[in-house]
């Protein structure tokens, strides 16, 4: 029982490491943004969504590398994936409108390679037996690496297009503007560095938890390995919120799904026991089915812009997030 508490304090430990480097890694997001003056949009999308993924990235990697658990790194890449979507709906919560209707439209277009990476991951899980692999590695990685860039000409096109019609201001530059970046730059790259080494710990301290109190792997992994490794997202979005910078929360969130199946095509890579998705239980197959949902109904959120708020505080495409969130966690609870 005492190894327990200790694991569990170093999980806490981790994810309040994660919260405060996190939170510093969304002030020096925003100080590049106004020094370069590349815009806080872009930013968000580019600069944000890989740098909030970093947890996930580092702990993948090490859960399976070295902790050799490939069930925790598939719960915690698509319990990830829906805790991102329901920051969505925390959002929303905190606004009188509608999210989707004060947000760009283009956004979609994250959520539709969100959508065909979700099924390409699932495909892999459900047929990677029957699929030859390259030397150790899953054929459908290489596919998954291809969306990905595919994924990322397409939103960057997207992206320059809004900021030939929208430019951002550039500040002048000075000896003092240079000098001023080079030490946010520096403040970025520490905090970035502790990220990753607070979750280089995680999949170890969740790997005894999970065993400790006979939660699983797939059940932990997906709810509180996930939450923990998804705080800088949640961080950065209600810092987003409270600028005023919606654009750029959703564009965080959607864009963190898209780059956290790419870590699952990288998990492929270290995990050297043979085809990682051989190894993860077809119980994440629902977790991929409902994230795929999920992200549909941001979709139409997105498309059809609701006008007025249908349950309390939520409208209707954040409330069905809410509901299909739970009932993942009590399935997956159930059948640990």
């Amino acid at each position: 029982m005492d190894n327990l508490y200790i694991n569990i304090l170093g999980f806490a430990v981790c994810a309040s490491v994660i919260i405060f480097s996190g939170t510093k890694l969304s002030y020096y997001g925003d100080k590049i943004a106004d020094l370069t003056g590349m815009g806080k949009a872009w930013i968000g999308l580019v600069l944000m969504a890989s740098v909030t993924s970093l947890p996930e990235l580092i702990t993948g990697i090490s859960s399976v590398a070295i902790v050799k658990a490939p069930n925790l790194a598939a719960g915690d890449i698509f319990g990830s994936c829906v805790f991102n979507l329901l920051i969505l709906s925390v959002l929303d919560a905190r606004l009188k409108q509608p999210l989707f209707s004060m947000v760009k439209s283009s956004h979609v277009v994250a959520a539709i390679f969100g959508i065909i990476l979700l099924t390409v991951a699932g495909m892999a899980i459900d047929m990677s037996h029957q699929i030859p692999n390259v030397l150790w590695i899953s054929s459908f990685t290489f596919l998954l690496f291809g969306i990905y860039f595919i994924a990322m000409l397409g939103i960057f096109k997207y992206e320059q297009a809004a900021l030939i019609e929208s430019p951002p201001e550039k500040s002048a530059a000075s000896p003092s503007n240079a000098s001023n970046l080079k030490k946010v730059i520096g403040g970025y790259a520490l905090h970035a560095l502790i990220v990753v080494g607070a979750a280089l710990f995680l999949p170890y301290f969740g790997e005894h938890i999970a065993s400790h109190t006979g939660l699983g792997n797939s059940f932990f992994g997906t709810l509180f390995l996930a939450a923990a490794t998804s705080l800088p997202e949640l961080v950065v979005s209600l810092a987003a919120l409270k600028m005023g910078a919606l654009d750029m929360a959703v564009g965080n969130l959607l864009g963190s799904n898209v780059f956290n199946i790419f870590i699952l095509g990288i998990d492929d890579l270290f995990y050297k026991e043979g085809s990682l998705f051989t190894r993860i239980s077809p119980s994440h197959l629902l977790s991929v089915f409902i994230t795929i949902v999920m992200t549909a109904v941001i979709g139409l959120g997105l498309m059809f812009k609701p006008k007025r708020k249908h349950f309390w505080l939520l409208s209707l495409d954040t409330f069905i997030i809410v509901i299909l969130y739970i009932s993942l966690m009590i399935y997956l609870f159930f059948n640990k």
